[in-house]
């Protein structure tokens, strides 16, 4: 008799997600940010529909601040898919004044929110897909796996629909879009054991690596060109990795020597905290309500 793993399980459930999902949209598309979530949930999407091609485009919002080893992996993983990439670009409304940057905010992030919202609503796509998880943040573990959309692209937890017994209501409403997350009951250490299994390559930033650092606010924040050292700091050159990759701006390090899936998966085994809460730098000072409002401004 077949033994059916939790991965297995997994598997198969975010297939199924992903095909009730293209079932349901008109014209969907698939948000990657070039992170390990992203990486996988292509992975699945590509196992759902193989052996045909992606169904759908990758959508990436460049803030214009991201690592430079992340934007050569995306561009590489969509040659290797032979998927068709879409750029919304920070860099770019900034310049056509399409959005003005806070004087004095170093990180872009904020910034991803209304070229997402410009993006979608032109309404040129229905049904987006993305890799979010619910252990990452408290305001992700009340969301559906099918996250109805207004026509203003904000989250509104009064407006979601019923999911009772793995049924899902995938069409999008007439006047917004749904936004999919197929790595809903997924964890970190889930997406850790699954990389090795099906040899998905992910960029090297998640592995141990020697990098330039300073310790800001007891976090190891990356040096770059947008990140100087401030009076009185220390560069420092330390093994370390990223447990989540986002902007370079909000994104800091962790200390590791861990070069495999394998040995990522034995420090995790330590951790106390969600990715999130240990490294992404924006999150912090808000109270623990900086998803939550992302999210109700449009955030995916």
């Amino acid at each position: 008799m077949t033994v059916v793993d939790r991965l297995d399980q997994l598997e198969a459930e975010s297939i199924h997600i992903i095909r009730e999902a293209v079932a349901a949209a008109e014209k969907p598309v698939l948000l990657f940010s070039g992170g390990k979530d992203s990486a996988v949930l292509l992975h699945l999407v590509a196992a759902a529909f193989a052996p045909g091609p992606l169904p759908m485009p990758l959508l990436h919002v460049d803030t214009g601040h991201n690592f430079p080893e992340v934007l050569a992996y995306r561009d590489d993983i969509a040659c290797r898919f032979d998927a068709r990439l879409l750029v919304a670009s920070v860099e770019d409304a900034l310049r056509e004044g399409v959005i003005t940057a806070v004087p004095g905010e170093v990180s872009r992030n904020r910034l991803q929110i209304p070229v997402l919202k410009a993006f979608l609503g032109r309404g040129e796509y229905d049904v987006v897909l993305g890799g979010a998880r619910r252990d990452e943040d408290k305001a992700r573990a009340k969301e559906r796996v099918f996250s109805v959309r207004g026509s203003d692209q904000a989250w509104r937890p009064e407006q979601q629909r019923p999911e009772l017994w793995d049924i899902y209501n995938a069409t999008p409403p007439p006047d917004g879009s749904v936004r999919v997350f197929p790595l809903s009951n997924w964890t970190e250490r889930d997406i850790w054991k699954y990389v090795p299994r099906r040899a998905i390559v992910l960029p090297p930033l998640y592995y141990a690596h020697e990098r330039d650092i300073v310790v800001r606010d007891g976090a190891l924040v990356p040096l770059s060109d947008v990140i100087q050292l401030g009076p009185g700091e220390k560069r420092i050159r330390g093994w370390v990795r990223f447990r989540t990759v986002g902007d370079v701006t909000c994104t800091a390090a962790v200390a590791s020597a861990a070069r495999t899936a394998e040995e990522v998966l034995a420090e995790l085994a330590g951790a106390t905290v969600s990715e999130r809460a240990a490294t992404r730098l924006d999150d912090r000072g808000v109270g623990g309500t900086a998803m939550e409002e992302r999210k109700r401004a449009g955030y995916f």
